[in-house]
């Protein structure tokens, strides 16, 4: 993953555009983008910070407290797909995609083979 640009870089962005020069201009004296530069301006307008914001991490699983309790237990108690586990939970009332199932059950370490001899 890319690293931001550094706080050098933008604080003398931050300054040149606080100068009344261009976003065009400070974007090319200082080889980049001109979207960069007009981002970290309103950045820096709003907030008044021009410090990067945090990069990566994940998001939580949409699936918590009951919903996990109830679908640990559900994964072992026999046949189900992905799909029609989420159609489970929407039933219950938590609307999922199947891939938030899937992440959910991975980072678990659940899994259901369905053909036992593979194994």
């Amino acid at each position: 993953m890319p690293k931001p640009y550094s706080m050098d870089l933008r604080e003398r962005a931050i300054a040149r555009l606080r100068s009344g020069e261009s976003t065009r201009s400070v974007a090319a004296s200082l080889s980049i983008g001109v979207a960069t530069a007009v981002r970290w301006g309103q950045r820096y307008r709003s907030t008044g910070s021009m410090a990067p914001l945090p990069m990566g991490g994940s998001e939580p699983s949409g699936i918590v407290g009951e919903d996990a309790i109830w679908l640990r237990e559900r994964i072992g108690s026999g046949d189900c797909t992905v799909r029609a586990l989420a159609a489970e939970l929407k039933e219950r009332g938590t609307i999922v995609d199947p891939v938030t199932v899937w992440k959910f059950l991975r980072r678990e370490g659940l899994s259901f083979k369905k053909n036992g001899h593979r194994q």
